[in-house]
């Protein structure tokens, strides 16, 4: 059944829908709430000033809509409960007025002013309180739906597919847990009767998500080591040749795990290996090494990195190590036709031994001769289908991927089973350490003086800001409000820009090139720097509500400064929550901070959700949920290996939809 065959869904609600990533019927039905609102009736005898009331009772006069301003309008009317009567006022709520007649029982939620005994309302719904508390999920919506129009989408559905909902969980583990079905489950949580129901519910679907995904984790761990890899004979030697002719030295870090991957190189099992390493330990150079040792072996290498700045910035680096060695070529949507149909020949016949490039990788003119090694940058960054796509494109090539987005060691090789780990924690010698220093919003004179310290002295700066446009529903300072207050500042004197997500990317591309190139003094930008462009004279970052970030993503764009020679600066503006960003000036330690991030804020900072093709939890919190997903890794492992006969159909099922993606 698709989405639009659901009874009440027309073209305009689907087009809602569709905005909401609503694709599917199975989507709509695990459309979860964000939050339960509980509704129980207010003590009034014990309410403390501008507390969050409930009340039930019936209208008593006929509303009033006074119109205060063009868009803004404010209707009145009496309530009469039980034991009192109220005044309750509504803002912009005019609409409701046709279905308040006198005598229709109403439920008001708002705050409670004792003096002119008033309810200012933020909702008001038709019908009465029982005596048991009422509890109604709260969706996350766009405008022009409601969250009654999304619960009724929800049970019409739910209603249409009857038996139709796929069950992921073993019937004997189904018994063993006592889990209610998944269709009661999923109307226990859009539907809940009870609190104690709601959290049997919504254990039973974390479980599933994760049995799923830990299912999907052990089945591929165990088809690498099937997997028949590429046999190479790479020797000490040919890796200490390299080594030395390196401009700088190694870390032991760095030798361990080139070691790792020497050995990996020469194993007939397919090297499935995550790279992890704080901003600027060096992964870059240990890719290079490893992608010069699969070419001596006779192979072809490919790095795909998310964005075109990245790739340039990754081909330069190539080309200038290993220019004399191997033919290292830049493959991006932005190279010209001529340019990709030299490039597709020269892959095809084996002249390339080295390619950089973006998803355009993958497209399906690519061909290689021989690709013997993948190798992926910010890895979390790629859906699952892209990185399966480019493993695709060669026999059986060896995979590494690299993230400069330190994960806790127990939470990595758990969710990252199917993958060998190896970490870069030890920083080269000579980097500068980035000092840190929390400012309030009171103290920008002082930011700016800093700031003009910077620039007096021919260096660049960055400026963060959390959202792109105004907005008047907070105070979050917005990109284009910092632009017009950094060129009232500065842009008399420097060249001042901005780059945000929602530009087109070769918008984007053009303008962290110009700075990159200098021509910028000042990029004022979101967090789509956070990962990316290296720019040795950018000596200082400025970030504005602070508190907004975590503090991995606030360490990613520390990394941002520092890169040269230069002593560098990382500016937080925050008014809350400086305890927690205290920490940022006490460790530089990425590890330490993504430890830290786990416990405040949970796993979506430290593993990209938004971006990830296979981190997606719909209602799992891997953080949270920690004991279930040890337990659904646990479960899933022993399903995998000895599914008995009469579940040998769930298990294919579920071998199916890895093999999908």
């Amino acid at each position: 059944m698709e989405l639009k065959d659901v009874k009440g869904i027309g073209t305009k609600s689907l087009a809602l829908l569709n905005k909401l990533n609503i694709q599917t019927v199975l989507d709509l039905i695990t459309y979860y709430p964000v939050r339960y609102d509980i509704l129980t009736r207010s003590d009034f005898d014990h309410l403390d000033e501008d507390m969050k009331v409930i009340v039930d009772g019936k209208v008593e006069s006929i509303p009033l809509v006074i119109r205060i301003k063009t868009g803004l309008n404010k209707m009145n009317f009496r309530l009469a409960t039980s034991d009192r009567i109220f005044g309750v006022s509504i803002f912009n709520r005019a609409f409701l007025k046709q279905h308040l007649g006198i005598g229709t029982s109403v439920i008001v939620i708002g705050k409670y002013d004792k003096v002119k005994n008033v309810i200012t309302a933020s909702d008001i719904k038709l019908g009465e309180l029982s005596t048991t508390p009422k509890i109604e999920p709260v969706y996350h919506l766009t405008s022009g739906l409601t969250n009654k129009n999304i619960s009724t989408y929800i049970n019409m559905a739910m209603l249409q597919i009857g038996k139709n909902v796929v069950d992921y969980i073993p019937d004997y583990l189904t018994e063993k847990y006592n889990f209610p079905s998944k269709k009661m489950a999923l109307n226990i949580i859009h539907n809940p009767s009870s609190i104690e129901k709601l959290k049997e519910a919504k254990i039973r679907l974390k479980y599933e998500e994760l049995f799923e995904f830990m299912f999907k984790i052990n089945y591929l761990k165990k088809e690498n080591t099937k997997a028949n890899g590429i046999k190479r004979k790479i020797l000490k030697k040919d890796l200490e040749s390299i080594v030395k002719i390196l401009p700088f030295k190694l870390t032991n870090d760095q030798k361990n795990v080139l070691e790792e991957i020497r050995q990996d190189l020469n194993s007939e099992k397919r090297m499935n290996r995550l790279l992890q390493g704080d901003v600027g330990s060096g992964k870059t150079i240990v890719s290079i090494i490893a992608m010069y040792l699969n070419y001596l072996s006779g192979y072809q290498s490919a790095l795909m990195v998310p964005t075109e700045i990245l790739a340039n910035q990754h081909f330069q680096n190539i080309t200038n190590l290993l220019k004399d060695l191997v033919k290292v070529e830049l493959l991006t949507g932005s190279t010209p036709k001529k340019e990709k149909t030299r490039i597709y020949e020269e892959l095809q016949n084996g002249e390339i031994g080295i390619i950089v490039g973006t998803h355009a990788l993958i497209q399906s003119d690519v061909c290689y001769k021989n690709l013997g090694l993948v190798v992926t940058d910010e890895q979390h960054r790629f859906g699952v289908n892209q990185r399966e796509n480019l493993k695709n494109k060669g026999l059986s090539p060896d995979v590494l991927y690299m993230s400069a987005t330190p994960i806790p060691r127990t939470y990595a090789l758990t969710i990252y089973g199917d993958m060998d780990v190896s970490v870069i924690k030890e920083l080269p010698k000579g980097r500068q350490e980035v000092e840190t220093i929390l400012k309030k919003t009171s103290e920008i004179k002082d930011v700016l003086e800093l700031m003009y310290k910077e620039l007096k002295a021919n260096h660049q700066i960055y400026v963060i800001a959390p959202l792109i446009e105004d907005n008047d529903s907070n105070n979050l300072t917005s990109v284009n409000e910092l632009k017009n207050k950094m060129n009232d500042a500065f842009g008399k004197k420097y060249k001042i820009d901005i780059v945000h997500g929602k530009m087109a990317s070769a918008s984007k591309d053009e303008i962290m090139t110009r700075f990159s190139q200098g021509e910028i003094d000042i990029l004022i930008s979101t967090t789509v720097i956070e990962v990316g462009i290296d720019v040795k004279n950018a000596s200082q970052i400025v970030i504005f509500d602070a508190n907004r970030f975590g503090l991995s993503t606030l360490h990613q764009l520390r990394g941002r400064v520092g890169r040269g020679t230069i002593k560098s600066s990382c500016i937080l503006i925050s008014d809350q929550d400086t305890k927690r960003l205290e920490i940022l000036k006490t460790t530089t330690d990425g590890f330490k901070l993504s430890e830290e991030d786990f416990k405040l804020r949970g796993s979506g900072d430290l593993f990209g959700t938004k971006q990830s093709g296979d981190m997606t939890f719909k209602i799992a919190n891997i953080r949270e949920d920690y004991k279930i997903l040890l337990q659904a890794n646990k479960d899933s492992l022993e399903f995998l290996n000895k599914a008995s006969l009469n579940n040998l159909k769930l298990r294919d099922l579920l071998i199916n939809k890895v093999k999908q993606g």
